[in-house]
């Protein structure tokens, strides 16, 4: 999942600066990554991961008809579908690492990928709000309302660490509360997480010191 993320943060902007292929074409290209990639972490969850199958499956179906024939239905199917696959996904990670009572390697990525993972969905929810209710966001160069542009993640990782450079704005009620939201949950978490890793590690070594 970690590999699948990283690809859709850094691939398509560098796809779209490149202009190596076309907007429809990037955006395609990366939610059908995170996808297929994707599935792999559910591997082992059950239900989950049959429920991973067939969004997987409806997602590839969506972007192949928006890029094929772009209508805002499709855009809004596909992004529907991502995003109740990245919630899933984020459920599935989160319940590894927080069952968890040491600090391991595989723990510390679980913890990166739920981190990278809030941000990808308030990204997603961001862009359909624009698309079901344009003029949420103010500050783009460009209509977003009908497409895929990496400012959404630019926008949503900025909300999400609180840096908040105030470019891009959130003009609606709506708008306004998911951005806020957005920063409590991304400090509570990074707190949280923090005060967990920390707390394991003390645990691990006094079980070390008894042990000797």
């Amino acid at each position: 999942m970690l590999i699948a993320l990283l690809i859709f943060l850094f691939g398509m902007p560098i796809a779209l600066d490149l202009q190596l292929f076309t907007p429809g074409i990037v955006r395609a290209l990366g939610f059908s990554t995170l996808l297929v990639v994707g599935v792999g972490s559910l591997r082992y969850s059950g239900h989950s991961f049959t429920a991973g199958i067939v969004l997987v499956i409806a997602g590839l179906a969506m972007n192949l008809l928006h890029t094929a024939w772009p209508h805002s239905a499709w855009n809004a199917g596909s992004m529907l579908t991502l995003l109740a696959f990245m919630a899933l996904a984020t459920a599935g990670a989160f319940r590894q690492i927080a069952v968890s009572n040491v600090v391991s390697p595989n723990r510390i990525i679980g913890a990166i990928c739920v981190y990278l993972l809030i941000g990808v969905i308030w990204s997603i929810i961001y862009a359909l709000l624009e698309l079901l209710i344009p003029g949420s966001f103010g500050g783009f160069a460009e209509k977003m309302g009908t497409t895929w542009n990496p400012d959404w993640i630019y926008y949503s990782f900025v909300t999400l660490t609180s840096l908040g450079y105030g470019d891009i704005l959130p003009l609606s009620h709506l708008a306004r509360t998911f951005s806020y939201m957005e920063t409590v949950v991304g400090q509570f978490y990074l707190a949280v997480m923090v005060a967990g890793l920390v707390s394991a590690y003390l645990a691990a070594k006094s079980r070390d010191r008894d042990k000797h």
